[in-house]
C-alpha cells in the first residue's frame, strides 16, 4: 500500500519511475534488472535481513559509489548490519563499501527545537524526565507520539465540549456513543482543528493524517549521521550545513546523461599539414616558373613544356584538396560540409588525371615516334596531346556528373559506443563522426579506382616500351616508373589505413594528407629535378642526336617488342655490305691502273740497263703511289669513308748512280737518271690527271698538272658520293 501511494505521488510530481522490482528471497536478479535499465536512484522497502542481501548484490553488480544513491528505511536498529552479516555470502568490508552513503528516511521521534511544548516542557526536558521515570526498562521510539497523542485527545474533548455548550446545551459530552454520528462529526472537526507544538514537533492533522517531521540520516564511515529534516506542515526541507557527503563531486544523476561529442580534426594537426601543403605548392610554383622561363631551351622544349605545365597544375590541385579534407563540422556548417564533400572529390580526381594524364601523353608520343616500324617521319604536336588529356578528363567528368546526379554525396553522422568522461564527471560521452557517403558508395568508388588503375597500367606499359630511348630530354620512362611505383604503393597503403581508422578523424586525415603530399611531391620532383640539374650542369648532353642505344637487354627482347629496332639493324647491315662491295671493286680497278702505270714507265726506258736501274730504284715507289686506306666505320655504324694512304717510305736518291756509269757515251745520256727524272716529273702528273676521273677521283680540271706534291690534297674526307681520293705524287 505504501508503494502504491508513493507511486501515485511521484507520478503527480512528474517524476519518472524507470522500474519497479519485487522479490521475496534472492534480490540479485532484481538488482541486475535495475542496472540494466540504467536506474541510478533506488528507493528500497525491506527489513534489515533483506537489506544485507540487497547491498551484497549491489556490490557484486558495482551499483554503488558516486553514480548511485540508495534510499532505504531509517527505522532499523542501531548497527543493524552486524546482526545479519553472517547470513550473507559477502565480506563485511564489501558490505560496508556498498552501504557507504545510503540515506535513511524515518520520522523524527522528538523535535530538535528548543521550544516549550503545550505541556510547558521542551522536547529535551521531556526526554530527560521520560528516561528518568522509565528506569532500565526498554523504551519505544513512539513514546513521544503517545505523549502528544494524549494531548491531542484532551484538546479534542475540550474543543468538543465548548462547541456543545455553545450550540446545544441539552447534549453533553457524556452522551457520546459510537453510533452517534452527529457527535462523531463534532469530534472529527475538533481534531482537524488541532494545532499545537508538541514534543514530536508541530501537531497538525490533514485528512485524518498526522503531519509530522521526516528525518534524513546518511551512512558515513560505519555510522548514521543526521543530515536534515523535512517539515510536512511548513513544507520545508532543512539540510544541516556540510553534513551530507556524496561519493562524487556532485550528487548522482538520476540516469546516465549522454552527451554527444563531435570528433573533430585537431587544429594543431590541421595547421602543420596545411603548412606542409603550402610548401609543396610553393615548390610546384617554382617548377612552373622554371618551366616557363626556360621553355625556349632545347632541353625543356623537347620535353613538351605545355605538358609539364599540366603536370604542375594537377599537382597543385591535389595539394589544394588537402585543405578541404581538413574542414569538418567544427569549422563549417552542416550544409557547407555537404558541399565540400563533392568539391574535394572533384578536385582530387581532376588533379590526379591532369598530372598523370599529361605525363602518360608525353610518353605515348615518344612511344609512337620511336616505335615506328616503317621509319617514316612522324610529327605529333602538343595539340594532339592536349586532346588526349582532355579525353581523359572528359571520362572523369562523365563519371563525376553521373555520380552527382544519380547518387550524390551526403553528410552522414555515425554514432559510436558510449565512453566514460575523461574529466571524471558522471556523464557518458557518445562520439559522433561526420562522413561523406551515399547509398552506393562502394560501386562508385570501384568505378573510379578501376579507371585510375587502368590509367596507371597504361603508363607503366608506355614506360616499359620506351625504356631504351636514349634521349633524356624525351624519355622520362625511368622516372615515370618510379613515380607510378611510389604512388601505387602509397595509395594502396593509404586507402587501407584510412578505411581502418574511420573512427579516428585525426589519424585518417593525417594519413590521407601525407599520402597526397608524398605522391604529388615525388611526382613533381622526379619530372623536373633531373631536368633542372641537367640544364645547370650539361644542357647539351640530354639532347644529343642519338636515336637508339642498343644493349644486351635489347637483343634479348621478344621479337614483337623489337620489330622496329630489328628493321633498323637490317637496313644498316645491308648498307654496310654494299659499301664493302663497292670498296672491293675500286681496289681491283686501282690495281689494274697500277699495272698500266708500270707498263708506261717501262716504255720510257730505252735500254735494258736503265730498265734494271728503274726497277731497282723506283719500282717500289711507283707501286706505292696509289693505295687505299682501310675501310673505317663511323661511331654510329651508319657511315663509311674510303681514304687514300701513302706510305712514308723515303724516296731513293736519284743522283746516287753507279760511278762506273759516268764514263758512258754521250749518246746514252738521254737515259741518264737526270733525264728520266725530268721526263717522269712532267709525264706522270699528266697521266695521273688523265685517268683519275675514270675511277671516280678528282676532276681533271680541279688542279693543275704541275701542282707540286706538297700542295695536293692528302687524307681529306670525301663527300658522301664515296669517291676515292688519291695521294699527291
Amino acid at each position: 500500500q505504501v508503494r502504491n501511494d508513493l507511486t501515485g505521488v511521484l507520478y503527480g510530481e512528474d517524476i519518472e519511475i524507470s522500474d519497479t522490482e519485487s522479490f521475496s528471497n534472492d534480490p540479485c536478479t532484481s538488482v541486475k534488472k535495475l542496472k540494466g535499465n540504467d536506474v541510478r536512484i533506488i528507493l528500497g522497502q525491506f527489513d534489515e535481513e533483506m537489506a544485507v542481501k540487497v547491498f551484497c548484490c549491489a556490490y557484486d553488480e558495482e551499483m554503488y559509489g558516486s553514480k548511485y544513491q540508495w534510499i532505504i528505511p531509517g527505522w532499523y536498529e542501531n548497527l543493524w548490519w552486524e546482526s545479519w552479516i553472517n547470513s550473507s555470502q559477502c565480506l563485511s568490508r564489501n558490505l560496508l563499501a556498498a552501504m557507504e552513503g545510503y540515506i535513511g528516511v524515518d520520522f523524527e521521534p522528538l523535535s530538535s527545537k528548543m521550544i516549550k511544548t503545550i505541556s510547558g516542557r521542551t522536547p529535551q526536558q521531556y526526554e530527560k524526565e521520560y528516561n528518568a521515570k522509565r528506569g532500565d526498562g526498554q523504551s519505544s521510539k513512539f513514546h513521544g507520539y503517545a505523549y502528544d497523542g494524549i494531548w491531542v485527545i484532551a484538546k479534542t474533548l475540550q474543543r468538543a465540549m465548548k462547541y456543545l455548550n455553545a450550540t446545544n446545551k441539552h447534549q453533553k459530552i457524556e452522551d457520546f456513543n459510537y453510533t452517534n454520528h452527529k457527535l462523531g462529526k463534532i469530534f472529527l472537526d475538533a481534531m482537524n482543528e488541532t494545532n499545537f507544538f508538541g514534543v514530536t514537533g508541530q501537531v497538525v492533522f490533514r485528512n485524518g493524517e498526522r503531519m509530522g517531521t521526516i528525518k534524513f540520516t546518511q551512512f558515513q564511515e560505519r555510522k548514521e549521521v543526521k543530515v536534515g529534516e523535512y517539515n510536512a506542515v511548513a513544507d520545508t526541507l532543512e539540510i544541516i550545513n556540510n553534513s551530507i557527503r556524496f561519493q562524487g563531486l556532485e550528487p548522482p544523476k538520476d540516469k546516465t546523461i549522454i552527451q554527444e561529442e563531435l570528433r573533430k580534426i585537431s587544429l594543431p594537426l590541421y595547421s602543420i599539414l596545411s603548412a606542409l601543403t603550402i610548401l609543396g605548392m610553393i615548390m610546384a610554383s617554382a617548377f612552373l616558373f622554371f618551366n616557363i622561363k626556360n621553355r625556349n631551351q632545347k632541353l625543356i622544349k623537347m620535353s613538351s613544356p605545355y605538358m609539364n605545365n599540366l603536370i604542375i597544375l594537377g599537382g597543385m590541385l591535389s595539394y589544394a584538396s588537402i585543405f578541404l579534407f581538413g574542414l569538418d563540422g567544427s569549422f563549417v556548417s552542416e550544409k557547407t560540409f555537404e558541399t565540400l564533400c563533392t568539391v574535394r572529390t572533384w578536385i582530387l580526381t581532376v588533379g590526379y588525371t591532369t598530372a598523370f594524364g599529361a605525363m602518360f601523353a608525353k610518353t605515348w608520343r615518344v612511344h609512337a615516334i620511336f616505335k615506328n616500324v616503317k621509319m617514316k617521319k612522324k610529327i605529333i604536336k602538343d595539340q594532339k596531346l592536349l586532346v588526349i588529356v582532355g579525353g581523359m578528363l572528359l571520362i572523369d567528368l562523365c563519371i563525376l556528373i553521373c555520380w552527382q546526379v544519380v547518387d550524390p554525396l551526403r553528410r552522414t553522422v555515425e554514432k559510436y559506443n558510449m565512453e566514460p568522461d575523461p574529466a571524471g564527471r558522471d556523464i557518458s560521452i557518445r562520439p559522433i563522426l561526420e562522413h561523406c557517403e551515399n547509398t552506393h558508395m562502394t560501386i562508385w568508388l570501384g568505378i573510379v579506382y578501376a579507371y585510375k588503375g587502368l590509367l596507371m597500367l597504361f603508363g607503366c606499359f608506355l614506360a616499359w616500351e620506351t625504356r631504351n630511348v636514349s634521349i633524356p630530354a624525351l624519355n622520362d620512362s625511368k622516372y615515370i616508373g618510379m613515380s607510378v611505383y611510389n604512388v601505387g604503393i602509397m595509395c594502396i597503403i593509404g586507402a587501407a589505413v584510412s578505411f581502418l581508422t574511420r573512427d579516428q578523424p585525426n589519424v585518417q586525415f593525417c594519413i590521407v594528407a601525407l599520402v597526397i603530399i608524398f605522391c604529388s611531391t615525388i611526382t613533381l620532383c622526379l619530372v623536373f629535378v633531373p631536368k633542372l640539374i641537367t640544364l645547370r650542369t650539361n644542357p647539351d648532353a640530354a639532347t644529343q642526336n642519338r636515336r637508339f642505344q642498343f644493349t644486351q637487354n635489347q637483343k634479348k627482347e621478344d621479337s614483337k617488342t623489337s620489330t622496329s629496332v630489328t628493321s633498323v639493324n637490317q637496313a644498316s647491315t645491308s648498307r654496310l655490305e654494299g659499301l664493302q662491295s663497292e670498296n672491293h671493286r675500286l681496289r681491283m680497278k686501282i690495281t689494274e691502273l697500277d699495272k698500266d702505270l708500270e707498263e708506261v714507265t717501262m716504255q720510257l726506258q730505252d735500254t735494258p740497263e736503265k730498265t734494271t736501274y728503274i726497277k731497282q730504284n723506283h719500282y717500289q715507289d711507283l707501286n706505292d703511289i696509289l693505295s687505299i686506306r682501310n675501310f673505317t666505320d663511323s661511331k654510329d655504324g651508319e657511315k663509311a669513308i674510303l681514304k687514300n694512304h701513302l706510305d712514308q717510305n723515303p724516296p731513293a736518291q736519284w743522283g746516287s748512280s753507279d760511278p762506273s756509269r759516268t764514263s758512258k757515251d754521250p749518246i746514252e745520256d738521254i737515259n741518264s737518271p737526270e733525264h728520266i727524272q725530268r721526263r717522269l716529273s712532267l709525264q706522270l702528273p699528266i697521266l695521273h690527271h688523265a685517268y683519275l676521273p675514270s675511277i671516280g677521283g678528282v676532276d681533271a680540271s680541279c688542279a693543275s698538272p704541275c701542282v707540286s706534291p706538297s700542295a695536293s690534297p692528302r687524307h681529306r674526307h670525301v663527300p658522301p658520293s664515296f669517291r676515292v681520293m688519291v695521294s699527291g705524287l
